[in-house]
């Protein structure tokens, strides 16, 4: 998944608004299909086989697509899923790095550590400057799946960070991720840190192809006693700041899955007049497709609307939303190549490559196994605390 020619940010589009002061909803969302119908749909063949799009994700970043999530841009994390989802429409690998610098965002902002949330995170929301995050093996180390990988030790002024992470995306020279180390203690784990690695003080090796998302810019990422400082600290200790923002992360993701299902139902769409007459044996039809896509993201937008809500089953629902939108991608994408035959069996057909993406959707932290994983869990937290309860009654 490294990158094999990166596009470097260029000026602002036409289109674009100019500054957050001009972030409205409708301009967002306009000038985000904008740029998802124009240059990234002529892009996405050339990101699916290795060009890292940093010039379309610039122009994103100007349009408010990678802000308006943020609380001091009214914390719109509907608006960033929509946005999320036109851009995936168009090319899933995009919308993946959207999901990465806004996680990665959020991280700054919430750390609310000055070094974090002032100029670096004006640019980072702008699109000016770019990072992503690390935490795929910590969000498993987390729910037990696996060990964590980045170890710390104490030190004068800070930390002392070692370890190997297979892959991370969306980093590269000059740019940076959210990451996160546990902190070595009497043998063990005492806690763990949260802090913002930045991307020239580590080793970047490359990653083995894969058979999709080539474009994302992913990087296996080696440090060895990589000092932390309290200014890129993000949490210490991480775990109360990833229980604040676990639903928000989660959530946003669902614009990946949204968008690469409308984009495999706009594949369906574009032969059902000459092939609707034998395509109308096939299972998910488009209509069927639609309804359930409808239906899916209205849901997601209403949880949407209270993304730090931190009650149980408010979380059991994101996460079945979550995995809802990965199912719903996989069966699109196979439909959508079923319904275009051997046109979209073509190695550079728009079918082909969004179901390489929809594994992608389903596979990325959390997978739907971990995302099943982790509703098993918090079922069994709360069945006992509502039986409890009715004993009590």
């Amino acid at each position: 998944m490294t990158s094999a020619l990166a596009l470097r940010p260029t000026e602002t589009s036409a289109s674009a608004p100019a500054d957050a002061g001009h972030w409205s909803d409708e301009a967002v969302l306009a000038a985000t299909t904008a740029i998802a119908e124009g240059p990234l749909a002529g892009a996405a063949g050339a990101i699916d086989h290795g060009t890292y799009p940093l010039d379309i994700l610039g122009q994103l970043g100007a349009a408010g697509a990678l802000g308006v999530h943020l609380d001091r841009h009214g914390a719109r994390v509907g608006l960033s899923i929509a946005a999320m989802q036109a851009a995936s429409r168009a090319c899933g690998a995009t919308g993946f790095l959207m999901w990465c610098h806004d996680v990665c965002g959020l991280y700054m902002e919430q750390s609310g550590n000055p070094a974090l949330t002032g100029t670096l995170l004006a640019d980072h929301a702008a699109g000016r400057s770019f990072g992503g995050t690390a935490l795929s093996n910590p969000m498993k180390a987390f729910a037990g799946i696996e060990p964590i990988l980045l170890r710390a030790q104490r030190v004068a002024g800070g930390y002392r960070v070692s370890g190997m992470l297979p892959w991370v995306s969306h980093i590269g020279p000059g740019q940076y991720c959210g990451a996160i180390a546990g902190v070595e203690a009497d043998g063990g784990i005492g806690h763990e840190i949260m802090f913002l690695l930045r991307c020239d003080r580590a080793e970047l090796r490359r990653c083995p192809e894969f058979s999709g998302m080539e474009g994302t810019s992913t990087w296996g990422l080696r440090l060895d006693d990589y000092f932390v400082g309290q200014d890129d600290i993000i949490a210490d200790p991480a775990r109360p700041l990833i229980g604040r923002i676990r639903g928000a992360f989660i959530m946003l993701q669902c614009g990946m899955g949204l968008g690469v299902a409308e984009g495999s139902l706009d594949s369906m769409l574009a032969v059902e007049e000459t092939l609707g007459h034998v395509n109308q044996f096939l299972d998910n039809r488009p209509a069927e497709i639609a309804a359930e896509l409808a239906e899916l993201r209205a849901r997601v937008m209403r949880l949407a609307e209270t993304p730090y809500e931190g009650a149980t089953d408010y979380l059991i629902d994101v996460l079945d939303a979550r995995a809802q939108t990965s199912e719903l991608a996989l069966r699109a994408s196979q439909s959508a190549l079923l319904h275009q035959g051997a046109r979209g069996y073509m190695m550079s057909a728009a079918p082909q490559r969004r179901i390489r993406e929809a594994h992608f959707v389903a596979i990325v932290t959390p997978a739907i196994k971990h995302l099943r994983w982790e509703m098993a869990r918090l079922s069994r937290e709360v069945l006992p605390a509502a039986s409890a309860q009715g004993a009590v009654a």
